[in-house]
């Protein structure tokens, strides 16, 4: 269960400065000295959903593949990438893992098997499919987890990525964050049927459905499902039901949703779920406020070296890009 708690700590203080930062550093963190945005970019927050990611990612292993969204830090942080480097990423500063080129949207760290980040909506689903069809081919003991929100199912790569997976017995988990929004509109009312896991089941998928902000329930769920697919049943989907605070970006103040259902949804708040079962276990609060300071600390020291770092030169324009081979970029 530290673990876990660590995890969520991380992930949530890791997007509280974020967003800060992107709103021009006002936090406790202090305020850019001409009080300018240093996130470049759009910055989708995950706040309120991390119990997912580190429920689900405390099974996988460095050789495992992931595939994320456009709202993919916990994600990110999950699967072992660099706090640091990330926040750099956010800052278009050339530490980053993309060499500031990706921004928020466009995270990936091969290294750790995070596949990236993703602006198009479902586009990750195809993705991940194909890079479990490599790991099947391949003979490898390895499996790739693949996020994506409600708001995906009702696109065609949904649809098509569960029905390949399927039909090749494809080590692959697919997890659907059911954050109850898409963008600026409520999924409920733009989705036929009961939703991401009946869909599945529908294509021969074994599903599970967990109360996604509750990190000990998403933790035993995504354990019997990833243990499944490791051992070659196939692919598998666990749809977690949890809730997005935040609005779309860093800057909606999200004014079209009902104020009674954020309170509601404020009330589930996963880590201080976690951090009450954690005091069961042990009752010393010491101990989980140092858990929360260290987080802090770490996120501090990481926004000190993005704000530091070198601005990616000129001719890193044209490097990590399709070429034609007419040397057109060189």
């Amino acid at each position: 269960m530290t673990g876990l708690y660590r995890m969520m700590v991380r992930i949530r203080a890791f997007e509280n400065a974020a967003e800060a930062a992107s709103q021009g550093g006002v936090s406790a963190y202090g305020k850019a000295a001409d009080g300018t945005a240093r996130v470049r970019g759009p910055l989708h927050l995950s706040t309120g959903q991390e119990a997912v990611p580190a429920g689900a990612c405390a099974h996988l292993r460095r050789e495992d593949y992931l595939t994320s969204t456009h709202r993919g830090h916990g994600h990110t942080l999950a699967k072992g990438a660099d706090l640091g480097r990330m926040m750099g990423e956010l800052f278009g500063r050339a530490t980053g893992f993309n060499g500031g080129k990706g921004g928020s949207m466009h995270i990936a760290d091969f290294s750790v098997g995070m596949l990236g980040a993703n602006g198009v909506v479902a586009a990750g689903l195809p993705i991940a499919v194909g890079a479990a069809h490599a790991q099947k081919l391949q003979g490898r003991d390895a499996i790739t987890v693949c996020f994506f929100g409600d708001g995906a199912i009702n696109r065609g790569p949904f649809l098509e990525a569960l029905n390949w997976a399927g039909a090749y017995r494809l080590p692959v988990l697919f997890v659907c964050e059911d954050n109850r929004w898409s963008a600026t509109t409520a999924s409920g009312p733009m989705t036929s049927g009961p939703g991401a896991s009946a869909r599945a089941h529908s294509l021969g998928l074994p599903t599970l459905q967990v109360d996604g902000n509750d990190v000990q329930a998403v933790h035993e769920a995504a354990g019997r499902l990833v243990a499944e697919v490791r051992g070659g049943a196939g692919p598998r989907l666990l749809q977690a039901l949890t809730y997005r605070v935040k609005g779309h970006v860093s800057v909606d103040l999200a004014g079209y949703r009902d104020p009674a259902e954020l309170q509601a949804a404020l009330q589930t708040d996963p880590i201080a779920r976690a951090r009450r079962r954690c005091l069961a276990l042990e009752p010393d609060e010491r101990v989980w406020n140092a858990i929360d300071a260290q987080a802090e600390q770490e996120v501090a020291a990481a926004l000190a070296a993005a704000e530091a770092a070198p601005w990616p030169t000129a001719d890193q324009a044209f490097t990590d890009v399709q070429t034609t081979g007419a040397g057109q970029w060189h």
